[in-house]
């Protein structure tokens, strides 16, 4: 049923000429369901409160609940047809009234961890890109259709859910910004291996794709305490996103997951001053694809002892700082900061290598992240000790990567079973951080054992490459003519 309700939603949405992608679908989706999802969230805490005799105070005032507006029930449970907006007055109710009185839960919050501020953030820079009132009736009514109150309905939601993600990522090149493919995450988490009281940190969190995996982990295979499950919901997975649309996909990823209260907040972490990071602040776990290829203004600089403009490399210094002595991280960056020849490439393999024991480096071939087009590593790392020796795994899974092939996690098998032990093998070699050029810290992958077999792109691969090119050509030229 949950899956056919998605189907339906995007059958309409397509209708719609202010929603033209993937990144529309999901990002409209999102907002709908998020306002569904905290109207069954406060049902069930008047509900509560009831139970034990007190009166629960609700969030949204009564004009602006689902049940007001969007499903007014009859007597017989069904909607009922004679209050409930539609056409004009449905569109111009959310657009004038409902997103004006949201956005305004900003001011009104005691926080920026608090439900009231997430739904501010939320709701004061996503727009409705529905424009036809009608379409908009026939979305909430397949909206109205989920239910997110048993663990079952979560679960089955939040698969639909990441294969929106997905799809979104798949789109192309500003949809993969929010999305890392699954399989690469859980291999990073069953490497790291957070554990219940650990506090886990993504700065830079997407879609959250590394805490919800997380969380997956350290649920899965155990019996755990209430107390466990307390921990897990409340003090446990922290996360920073400056996109408006990934901070919203973020949220709900989470809640469809599992997590009620997300603790994500909307903010540029680069704007942070590395030298303002006291030990209260820091983590037991950092696990984060930051993204790479942008460029910070000189302000934001300012707030690094080795200044750069790319994003990655800030982003790799504040997960440095931001753990704890003995703290553990997997971060995914391109591989040319392995062996670029600049002061900020030197100086930052300089401090990784001196702060922090380097013990394992993933090569991911090209294909890995669909419309990025680069390749990446993974660089997992302990702070507190330098290093010593760097064991390199070089992932080839005898294919091309691409849409319809992606990575998958017997891909990753090896990989995961090899590093227990850091073993030898014709992927995997191991070098002594004596042996590492004091003047470059170069990290360069040498395979010693005579490096991948070469493969050949299919001719509709190289297609593909070069109508993403040119459609990424045409983006620029758009931007240019409308600069000029």
């Amino acid at each position: 049923m949950f899956e056919q309700a998605f189907k339906n939603i995007d059958d309409v949405l397509r209708k719609e000429a202010g929603c033209t992608t993937e990144l529309d679908y999901t990002e409209q989706t999102s907002w709908l369901l998020f306002l569904k999802y905290l109207d069954g969230l406060e049902q069930d805490k008047a509900l509560e409160a009831e139970l034990y005799g007190k009166k629960y105070a609700f969030i949204l005032d009564k004009p602006y609940c689902w049940e007001s507006w969007a499903a007014p029930k009859g007597q017989d449970g069904t909607l009922d047809h004679n209050r409930a907006l539609t056409g004009d007055d449905l569109r111009d109710f959310v657009n004038q009234k409902l997103f004006p009185y949201l956005s305004g839960f900003t001011q009104k919050a005691t926080g920026p961890n608090t439900i009231e501020y997430k739904i501010g953030q939320i709701f004061g820079e996503i727009k409705d890109k529905i424009s036809s009132g009608y379409n908009l009736r026939e979305i909430i009514d397949h909206i109205d259709e989920l239910s997110f109150r048993s663990q079952t309905e979560k679960y089955e939601l939040s698969h639909l859910y990441e294969a929106k993600i997905r799809n979104m990522g798949n789109a192309g090149r500003n949809g993969g910004e929010y999305y890392t493919p699954r399989p690469l995450i859980r291999a990073i988490v069953q490497v790291v291996k957070p554990r219940i009281g650990e506090r886990i940190y993504d700065g830079a969190c997407g879609s959250a794709g590394f805490l919800c995996e997380s969380f997956d982990y350290m649920k899965s295979g155990r019996k755990l305490t209430t107390k466990d499950l307390t921990t897990l919901q409340t003090r446990t997975f922290y996360g920073k996103e400056k996109k408006s649309l990934a901070y919203v996909i973020a949220i709900m990823n989470m809640i469809l997951h599992g997590i009620d209260a997300p603790d994500i907040l909307h903010t540029n972490t680069l704007s942070e001053n590395l030298a303002d990071i006291q030990e209260k602040d820091r983590f037991d776990v950092v696990l984060a694809n930051p993204p790479f290829g942008g460029k910070e203004r000189k302000e934001v600089q300012q707030n690094f002892p080795i200044r750069t403009g790319e994003t990655a490399f800030l982003f790799l210094q504040h997960f440095i700082k931001m753990l704890k002595a003995g703290g553990r991280g997997g971060v995914v960056i391109k591989n040319t900061f392995l062996s670029n020849t600049d002061n900020a490439s030197v100086s930052l393999r300089k401090l990784l290598l001196e702060s922090c024991n380097l013990h394992t480096v993933l090569d991911c071939p090209g294909g890995v992240f669909q419309g990025a087009g680069v390749k990446t590593v993974v660089l997992f790392f302990e702070k507190g000790a330098p290093t010593r020796k760097v064991w390199f795994y070089q992932l080839n899974p005898g294919r091309n990567l691409g849409k319809t092939n992606p990575l998958n996690d017997d891909d990753l098998a090896e990989f995961v079973k090899l590093q227990k032990s850091f073993a030898d093998s014709p992927k995997s070699w191991s070098v002594d951080a004596k042996t590492i050029d004091q003047s470059t810290f170069d990290l360069s992958v040498k395979n010693p054992n005579g490096g991948k077999k070469v493969t050949h792109r299919t001719p509709q691969e190289i297609m593909d490459e070069i109508a993403a090119l040119d459609a990424d050509s045409a983006e620029v030229l758009r931007n240019i003519r409308g600069i000029l």
